[in-house]
């Protein structure tokens, strides 16, 4: 498994060159004419362009601000109003794929569209040699997630998926205080999120209605099967619980607090799963569930559970937690053979980690910090790896087989077996059917 700082993606001086900003196009300016530290030259920024661009793609663009934001994409008007307003400049798109076909200036894309387009906005722009940053959950499938991480490493680009709490300080602590022993071998671990928040637990709706004229509903749909638009049913956000479209509380929440456990205990693919749930449909997901993850040893690190709970479930409170503590939201609990660590999530990441009981955390002498902090931010992050500097912290090396773990969850929810998984050959050995879950065919004009 990669750290989160590993080897330098060189970007060359002739790449910079041809991608700077329509204001600068016709000059490059020296660094010396800019007056010191902390101006960029503009022959030193990237041209960015956003692949949905309302909600949180709004906010991501607003993070990488220090550079060029050229070329907006969004099929929806109205959400991306606010958006097309504050970046006048930019060059205005719904379809992604003529976007990234007519802007040869573009540098970087940041995809933030419903899960079911995060691989294939993705992987046209890798191709293509561009950096990205992608949302939670990396892909909509396990087979998506895999490709990804095979073709960013071909075609050597710098990539990071929008789990923001994995360039925190707290996670880097939770890491080096189990690395080093605080709680002991770690057994089991329990992670569970108060969503969804959000419909599911449904079946397909008989009523349709016409979508809204600032809507492109085909764009909308992208690869997945055709369906007629029904108002409120999908869009803009109660996407998530639909399988076409979303990966459900799970797929939208592990990636977030199960991040500090996959890095934590060097976690990768798991040798069994198994879910139960409310009961479950072929069309969107259940209302709760509660899944198992099982590893193997790894290295000097025992066997481990990873339990993970949704839809208002959680663990039992352990006994070292003190009274006028209460379990939290979202939350994740390490169970060591010594003792146990506490991190009452905020829902992206382990902000609050401690050692329960306190005093226990008073007693504890902690370790020197050994992972390299991430300075500026998550995006900035990785604008600086875009630039030549050491890879993202969760750049898809990371992100793909993390997002790869998580989705096995949704296979076993929808089967309702317990599977055998075969992670490098990603198969289930035990359960043939199992393995229509973890890919799709996509509808014609879209392609991987």
């Amino acid at each position: 498994m990669q750290k989160p700082k590993g080897k330098a993606e060189k970007i060359s001086r002739r790449r910079f060159l041809g991608g700077v900003g329509a204001a600068a196009a016709s000059t490059i300016v020296p660094r010396h004419v800019l007056g010191g530290p902390g101006n960029t030259p503009p022959s030193e920024k990237l041209n960015i362009a956003g692949i949905g661009v309302g909600g949180r793609g709004a906010g991501n663009l607003a993070a990488v601000e220090s550079e060029y934001i050229v070329a907006l994409c969004d099929v929806d008007e109205a959400r991306a109003a606010e958006t097309f307003k504050k970046y006048p400049n930019a060059k205005r798109y719904r379809d992604f794929r003529i976007m990234l076909d007519k802007e040869k200036n573009i540098d970087a894309v940041i995809v933030a569209t419903p899960d079911h387009v995060h691989a294939a906005a993705s992987m046209m722009a890798i191709k293509m040699g561009k950096h990205v940053y992608c949302e939670k959950p990396l892909t909509h499938s396990i087979y998506e997630a895999r490709m990804l991480t095979e073709a960013a490493r071909k075609y050597k680009v710098a990539t990071q998926m929008g789990n923001q709490g994995h360039s925190s300080e707290a996670i880097r602590l939770v890491c080096e205080w189990i690395w080093d022993g605080a709680i002991g071998p770690v057994r089991e671990v329990h992670a569970w999120t108060d969503r969804p928040i959000w419909p599911q637990g449904m079946d397909r709706p008989e009523a349709t209605s016409p979508p809204p004229a600032t809507l492109d509903w085909n764009l909308w749909l992208g690869p997945a099967p055709y369906r007629p638009y029904v108002e409120k049913a999908y869009c803009p956000f109660v996407w998530r619980g639909w399988w076409d479209f979303g990966t459900g509380a799970l797929g939208d929440m592990a990636c977030h607090i199960m991040d500090a456990a996959f890095w934590a205990l060097k976690l990768a693919h798991p040798a069994t799963v198994r879910a139960v749930s409310t009961p479950v449909n072929s069309e969107s997901a259940p209302l709760s569930s509660v899944i198992e993850y099982e590893f193997e040893a790894r290295g000097n690190m025992p066997p481990c559970r990873l339990f993970w709970y949704d839809g208002g479930l959680k663990p039992t409170r352990p006994q070292e937690l003190e009274q006028r503590r209460t379990l939290p939201a979202n939350g994740l609990i390490f169970v060591g053979d010594k003792g146990k660590l506490y991190a009452p999530s905020g829902g992206s990441g382990v902000e609050g980690a401690r050692l329960i009981p306190e005093a226990k955390m008073q007693e504890y002498k902690l370790p020197p910090k050994t992972i390299p902090r991430v300075e500026n931010g998550h995006r900035q992050d990785w604008i600086e790896a875009c630039k030549g500097g050491d890879a993202a912290s969760s750049n898809f090396d990371y992100a793909g087989p993390l997002t790869e773990m998580v989705l096995l969850g949704n296979v076993a929810i929808r089967t309702a077996r317990k599977l055998h998984w075969d992670g490098p050959n990603m198969r289930v050995t035990n359960v043939p059917e199992a393995n229509e879950y973890l890919r799709r065919e996509y509808r014609r004009g879209w392609t991987l």
